[in-house]
């Protein structure tokens, strides 16, 4: 009984072995923010971005000038000044660099997350594309080759999937 249940098992595993071979995974590869920094879309979002930066340091410099005018004419006054109106303006000099400092502060967080509003529905685009290329061809992943996070992938069960991707958010007419 032991020898032919023992028979079965190699037999099974005779016939199942070439599926097995047959099924093997696949998995694509490609650099995600070359795709992505190629979109239209993604410059446009970027354009967005620089104008939006162009604003905040327009509004910085003038808050800058501000700033230099106050204080030189406080250099130019400090000598006649009685000493309160010398304090309240040292006061005043002190408050507009904190208040230009802060600005400058909120406007970069600003601008980080204005960026990453832009590019979020970019990005969900383009992952989109991704996924429905991984399961229209099978694969069991899609890789990004970007900075260097996988160094070896085997040619035998990899395939670049770029071009597949790109058609996929742009199909050609």
């Amino acid at each position: 009984m032991k020898k032919l249940l023992l028979c079965l098992c190699w037999a099974a595993a005779a016939l199942l072995a070439p599926l097995a071979a047959q099924t093997q995974a696949r998995f694509g590869c490609l650099r995600y923010d070359s795709v992505l920094h190629a979109m239209p879309e993604y410059a446009e979002a970027q354009a967005q971005l620089h104008q939006l930066r162009e604003k905040y340091e327009l509004e910085a410099s003038y808050n800058e000038m501000s700033f230099k005018r106050m204080f030189a004419e406080f250099l130019q006054g400090q000598k006649d000044f009685p000493q309160n109106i010398l304090l309240k303006r040292q006061r005043d000099l002190q408050d507009e660099l904190e208040k230009g400092l802060a600005f400058r502060r909120e406007a970069d967080s600003l601008l980080v997350r204005a960026a990453a509003d832009l590019e979020r529905p970019v990005r969900q685009k383009l992952d989109a594309a991704i996924q429905a290329v991984g399961m229209e061809y099978g694969f069991a992943a899609i890789v990004n080759l970007d900075a260097g996070a996988c160094p070896f992938l085997h040619p035998s069960v990899t395939e670049d999937v770029t071009r597949r991707v790109w058609l996929k958010l742009y199909p050609q007419p």
